[in-house]
């Protein structure tokens, strides 16, 4: 291969489309107006582009649009949704449910509230990366506040039934918030239908602009502010609106919902590519994740024997890969996901051998076919250097 790299790393994050860019460069320039302010032509334009915005991210995932609040991002939503509802339940001891491979900003939040005298169960998954409804329900108490779980994971792409978990919720008084930043404009979305009452977004993740998310909250339900000040948002989220960047959110929106019949098939036939010409071309792999209940873009293998980051050194000029979640890139351990839904001694050897293939709009047949064969070569090179270590067939 020659030039840069094929990208395939796109969980990690997505280059902002040509028609998302053309949709914001008018906000950097002439159409410079702050949304606050409404008493003159340039706010008023300003607001009525970030309304026109928070009704295509409302459409794409079947919600109203005063439902949506704009935030810098899924971090910040998690955080939110997760800190908002435990301040908003004022003189009641806080309980939380949620799963051992959630997001980091959903964990280090939990965690931090666990820190602060919140009680936090984590629910294990099983070797799919699935967790069991009966499992959740098991884990709820009276003190109960909130359960959340990510609609599909950012590593192996697991996707959670989110509607059972959500009746659950219903049935006894809970809220139900989903980090479903890798599945938002990946699956088709209903905020009803999942029985949801917050869920987190992100417009990197779907062809948009970094340092814009924004945080689903269904009408009625109690969420106190984690950033004051003017009262922006409804006075959840207080700060100056990022006009350009939620533009482009929305623009990012109707591409995904315009191009949700076709473009996930697309995928997932590389996708089904890629995983039947490695496990054919190179011995010894695993494929972590759920065999059918997963994102159509994403495939998780483990090479049993390699270490992950060595191969991906080996291959980063044929390639842009990561070994899990790019929040936690150069982590010595290896992925706290693929300890969890692995069993026995092997668990820490598996976390170190996985490789992560996010696929999206650019990738082609041609280029599965050639990041495999150099990743073969990798794998060949690897396991000369390490003759002890022998290759057993892929389970």
């Amino acid at each position: 291969m020659s030039g840069r790299p094929v990208y395939m790393d796109h969980n990690a994050t997505t280059p902002v489309l040509p028609e998302v860019l053309e949709a914001m460069l008018p906000w950097f320039g002439d159409e410079f107006g702050n949304a606050s302010s409404t008493t003159h032509v340039y706010g008023k334009r300003a607001r009525q582009a970030v309304n026109e915005a928070r009704q295509s991210v409302a459409a794409l995932i079947g919600a109203r649009p005063e439902e949506i609040i704009f935030t810098s991002g899924a971090t910040e939503s998690d955080n939110l949704a997760i800190r908002g509802v435990s301040c908003a339940a004022t003189g009641r001891d806080a309980h939380i449910v949620t799963t051992a491979i959630e997001h980091e900003a959903v964990l280090e939040t939990c965690q931090s509230l666990r820190e602060e005298g919140c009680e936090v169960t984590v629910v294990p998954v099983d070797r799919h990366g699935l967790v069991d409804p009966a499992d959740i329900e098991r884990a709820m108490t009276d003190r109960t506040l909130l359960v959340s779980v990510m609609m599909a994971n950012n590593e192996i792409g697991t996707i959670q039934p989110l509607a059972e978990i959500g009746e659950l919720c219903r049935q006894r008084g809970v809220l139900m918030h989903s980090d479903a930043v890798q599945a938002a404009g990946r699956l088709p979305m209903d905020v009803d239908t999942l029985k949801m009452d917050l869920a987190s977004l992100t417009a990197h993740k779907m062809y948009g602009p970094k340092g814009v998310g924004a945080l689903y909250l269904r009408e009625g339900v109690g969420l106190e502010p984690i950033l004051t000040g003017s009262g922006q948002e409804g006075s959840l989220r207080s700060g100056t609106l990022n006009v350009p960047g939620i533009v482009g959110f929305g623009k990012a929106a109707e591409v995904a919902l315009r191009d949700m019949a076709t473009e996930p098939a697309r995928q997932q036939a590389l996708r089904d590519r890629l995983w039947s010409r490695i496990s054919s071309r190179i011995d010894g792999v695993v494929l972590n994740g759920h065999p059918t209940r997963r994102l159509s873009n994403t495939l998780n293998v483990g090479f049993q024997g390699i270490e992950s980051e060595s191969l991906l050194m080996l291959a980063a000029d044929a390639a842009a890969l990561s070994s899990g979640s790019a929040c936690a890139s150069g982590n010595a351990r290896g992925s706290y996901v693929i300890r969890a839904i692995s069993r026995g001694p092997e668990a820490e050897s598996a976390s170190r051998s996985a490789i992560r293939f996010g696929l999206g709009r650019s990738n082609t047949e041609h280029q599965i076919d050639g990041v495999v064969e150099a990743l073969a070569r990798g794998v060949e090179r690897l396991r000369a250097m390490a003759p002890t270590v022998r290759a057993v067939d892929a389970v």
